[in-house]
């Protein structure tokens, strides 16, 4: 609770208006598995998508140099973490779902976007300073963040029909991150999702067998890290 105080008093303090941070860009491919009829007709072969991401990441070594910028009964608190990553909006999709319908493919085509809003990190372990890149190559995140997802799935299948799908969950995240430069880094991610199940054809919950409750994805993301004068 109190390193959520924190969070929320850096991205509503006047003093850090101006201040420059390291922003994180990130994007690559992503596959897509969603328990159910979803994966009955299509096997191991995924969905496909693409992840995207934009944060200012304050790590270790940034907060020591901007001790000015935080207010002085949160210094402390501040000092004890590693990394604090702030996004510029909760309205920026986390995913897109772009998997046409392809009959060599199964025949369903799907078309989507997930948002994860709030997040928290449960794990993290590796490098906590931009200045020590080279001696520690990575990080391994763990994170459970709350999701919405909205999705159209259209088929010729009985068992698959054209549904539009709207639900809120939960998801479960592990990152590998890789640093080649101190500029550019890799990640590798895998995580489960649980939706609130809902019904393909509808939007009623219907037996576990015919709806999709449960997905699983991996990606590899591509981030470049650059310096941008915020207005937090």
């Amino acid at each position: 609770m109190r390193r959520l105080t924190l969070l929320l008093t850096l991205l509503s303090f006047p003093a850090l208006a101006g201040v420059t941070v390291p922003l994180d860009i990130s994007f690559g491919p992503a596959g897509y598995w969603f328990v159910g009829p979803l994966l009955d007709n299509r096997g191991a072969i995924p969905h496909f998508g693409l992840h995207i991401d934009v944060a200012a990441v304050l790590d270790k070594e940034w907060i020591q140099e901007n001790q000015d910028h935080i207010p002085a009964r949160y210094r402390n608190m501040a000092n004890g973490m590693n990394e604090v990553r702030i996004g510029p909006s909760i309205f920026i999709p986390s995913a897109l779902i772009i998997s046409p319908k392809v009959d060599a493919l199964g025949g369903v085509g799907v078309y989507g976007i997930s948002w994860t809003p709030v997040g928290l990190t449960l794990v993290s372990t590796g490098q906590t300073s931009s200045h020590d890149w080279n001696q520690s190559r990575g990080r391994f995140y763990l994170n459970a963040d709350l999701l919405l997802t909205t999705m159209f799935i259209h088929s010729d299948l009985p068992t698959v029909p054209t549904t539009f799908f709207l639900r809120p969950g939960v998801q479960l995240e592990m990152t590998l991150q890789l640093n080649v430069t101190k500029t550019f880094l890799i990640s590798l991610n895998g995580a489960a999702q649980a939706y609130i199940p809902q019904h393909l054809g509808d939007f009623g919950i219907g037996p576990f067998n015919e709806s999709i409750v449960f997905a699983f994805f991996t990606s590899l993301k591509f981030h470049l890290r650059v310096p941008y004068n915020a207005n937090l």
